[in-house]
């Protein structure tokens, strides 16, 4: 299956703001909720909620999950910043922790 067709069996990611992650040696990075970035949302929020850290395991199902975007981002490294995190996981095996931080109630 492809990325849009693996989208399709996710939940929607609507009610996050955003989520944070962190590295082992304090790396940081943010996926927000806004268009471009709400696939890698999505596929970010299955992985936290299934895995208890983006770790090895982790990565390879989310790797899995981007399909096609996912050799691009082999081929051009830095294009996909949040599969090239995948990548670097499963290539070095540190975890990476995740928190959902949901949207402001008005």
């Amino acid at each position: 299956m492809g990325f849009v067709d693996n989208l399709a069996g996710l939940p929607p990611a609507d009610p996050l703001a955003r989520i944070e992650l962190a590295g082992p040696e304090g790396e940081t990075a943010v996926i927000e909720n806004r268009p471009g970035s709400q696939g890698s949302l999505r596929i970010y929020q299955h992985l936290a909620q299934k895995f208890a850290a983006i770790d090895a395991a982790a990565a390879t199902e989310g790797l899995a999950l981007f399909a096609e975007h996912t050799a691009d981002a082999r081929a051009h490294s830095g294009k996909h910043p949040n599969i090239d995190r995948l990548l670097a996981i499963q290539a070095d095996g540190r975890s990476w922790s995740a928190r959902l931080v949901p949207q402001a109630m008005p």
